[in-house]
């Protein structure tokens, strides 16, 4: 009897060795849990290079300061160098988290803002990589998804935006789960939250230093402007002769805290787009700015019609030029510039002030030709990325068969900024 009683007892303390061995393990293996990797190099100088195809890359990139470019990745945020690598190098800098997912990044200057599935923003100092300050914001209203590219989080970075308010201070506004946070891009410190409600109150970005929430909760939609320094909701806003839906898209949105400068505005089936700019007051009418193809930059209107891209005045349609392309259409703006990619995949970069071409060649690389159809695009800092997806376009289809290859990305340089 002792001795059965005795080894009853040493199995029973060998298997709580063992199960507290496998809780030290999992809580290592599972607990939350961050990586930050600084970079161990100096800080990559300005790269201009001449106008042409820089490369191709495996996943979306942001432009940084025109010296690096940083990419998301299911539970990382990272960066490589230098800007105009022909294909992506070992990371310059890299930050993990876990068991969070990334949901968006945005980027200012050189602060790299992060949002992640709880909610947690996390800024980076882009010449680093390390982490500069965390704060809590709202969980995301829903789980993002995104393909291969990760293009949907950097380029299209829902829920998270930065903005730059009176006497130039930038402002990081993230929304989700019915409220909104706004936090002081330099050093993390909550200004503000406010409760908005779930399901029929849609913020859809910021601009003229406000954040502009397409509200459906009691009687017909609104565009609400809620002040980004503030919090505090300035006006209510309707179309005139608007009835029905309502549904908004801004324009003319430019990245690292300048905000969007138009807004256009569309309800039922039969009602047309229609074009706003974004002052001090209420939306001022922009005719120029009606339908879908029209992009806005520097204040001009552009779209191409009959194979000419026309340049407008946005506040009074007044045409200032117009430019022989060829049937095409605009993929991307950036202050300065203009990018306008033809049917033959020729990209033609022009500036908006003027329609004078500034550089202009064909979107090829290797040997993987130009029977390419364009996906989504980006442009910063002088340079032009655009997914190339397989014809015929099917969006139903998995990633290898979306996408033209593994490198999917074209990145081009297309010349100088001007000061």
């Amino acid at each position: 009897m002792g001795l059965a009683t005795g080894r009853r007892v040493v199995a029973a303390l060998v298997a709580l060795g063992v199960a507290a061995v496998v809780a030290v393990v999992t809580y290592r293996v599972l607990a939350p849990a961050e990586v930050s990797t600084v970079a161990r190099g100096d800080y990559p100088p300005l790269s201009v290079p001449d106008p042409g195809v820089v490369g191709r890359l495996p996943v979306a990139p942001l432009i940084v300061d025109g010296r690096l470019r940083v990419y998301s990745g299911s539970r990382q945020v990272y960066a490589d160098q230098p800007v105009d690598g022909r294909y992506r190098s070992t990371p310059y800098w890299s930050y993990r988290r876990w068991p969070a997912s990334l949901d968006a990044v945005v980027v200012s200057g050189t602060t790299v803002v992060s949002r992640w599935s709880d909610g947690r923003l996390v800024a980076l100092d882009a010449r680093t990589g390390r982490v500069a300050w965390r704060a809590d914001g709202p969980r995301p209203d829903r789980a993002r998804t995104a393909r291969r590219t990760g293009a949907a989080l950097v380029w299209d970075p829902s829920g998270l935006t930065v903005t730059r308010v009176a006497g130039g201070r930038d402002v990081v506004v993230s929304s989700g789960a019915g409220e909104v946070r706004a936090v002081d891009l330099a050093g993390g410190r909550e200004l503000w939250r406010a409760a908005i409600g779930s399901g029929c109150r849609a913020p859809i970005g910021t601009g003229g230093g406000q954040l502009l929430t397409v509200d459906g909760c009691t009687g017909p939609p609104v565009i609400e402007f809620r002040a980004v320094a503030t919090g505090e909701v300035s006006a209510r806003w309707q179309p005139p002769d608007h009835s029905g839906e309502l549904t908004a898209t801004l324009v003319g949105c430019v990245p690292g805290g300048a905000g969007c400068a138009g807004l256009r505005t569309a309800g039922s089936a039969d009602m047309a787009a229609r074009g706003w700019l974004l002052g001090t007051g209420d939306p001022a009418r922009a005719p120029a700015l009606d339908g879908p193809g029209v992009a806005l930059v520097d204040r001009t209107a552009v779209a191409v019609a009959d194979g000419v891209l026309i340049g407008r005045s946005a506040s009074d349609g007044t045409e200032r030029w117009r430019a022989a392309v060829g049937p095409a259409r605009v993929i991307a703006v950036q202050p300065g510039r203009v990018h306008v990619l033809t049917e033959q995949n020729e990209l033609v970069n022009l500036d908006p002030a003027t329609g004078v071409e500034l550089s202009r060649f064909v979107l090829d690389i290797g040997s993987d030709g130009t029977g390419w159809a364009p996906g989504s695009a980006y442009a910063a800092d002088g340079y032009v990325v655009v997914e190339r997806l397989r014809r015929p376009v099917d969006q139903d289809a998995d990633d290898q068969r979306y996408y033209l290859t593994a490198e999917a990305l074209i990145l081009a340089a297309t010349g100088p900024m001007g000061e």
